[in-house]
């Protein structure tokens, strides 16, 4: 984790999921914990998300970087995930919206959510198309 994430995660997991300053307050967060592709050890990601029904969607913009970030892969190596949101824990599915006007529509949405952000320019600063994905949520394994 960065030095940008390791506090964040912190002011999450301390205010029931609630960033308590800066730029995320106000703004549905995830904790997102996936396996590395390379090292199978977890690792953790704070992201803004937005609703699809019951299915939470995040995008892989990186802030429009050239590359995809390394949650990504890992997804693409394991789609079971971790999320952590409003204070619960719960495990989930990943999925990457690959049809065209269904990325469009969740990526839009995610857009809409996010006013203050920029995820409209993150599209326009890199060629690559940027990943949406979908979280779904899994029953929790019996004790």
């Amino acid at each position: 984790m960065s030095d940008h994430t390791n506090p964040l995660i912190a002011d999450l997991r301390a205010h029931g999921g609630q960033a308590s300053g800066g730029m995320f307050k106000g703004r549905p967060m995830i904790i997102l914990t996936t396996t590395g592709a390379r090292t199978g050890k977890p690792r953790i990601a704070a992201l803004v998300y937005s609703r699809d029904g019951d299915r939470y969607v995040i995008a892989a913009s990186k802030g429009g970087a050239p590359t995809h970030p390394a949650w990504y892969h890992n997804i693409l190596a394991n789609p079971r995930v971790t999320a952590e949101i409003d204070g619960e824990t719960f495990p989930a599915r990943a999925t990457i919206a690959d049809e065209p006007t269904e990325r469009r529509r969740l990526y839009d949405n995610h857009i809409a959510t996010h006013t203050g952000l920029d995820f409209a320019g993150y599209e326009k600063k890199t060629t690559r198309v940027i990943p949406v994905i979908v979280l779904e949520r899994e029953a929790a394994a019996a004790a």
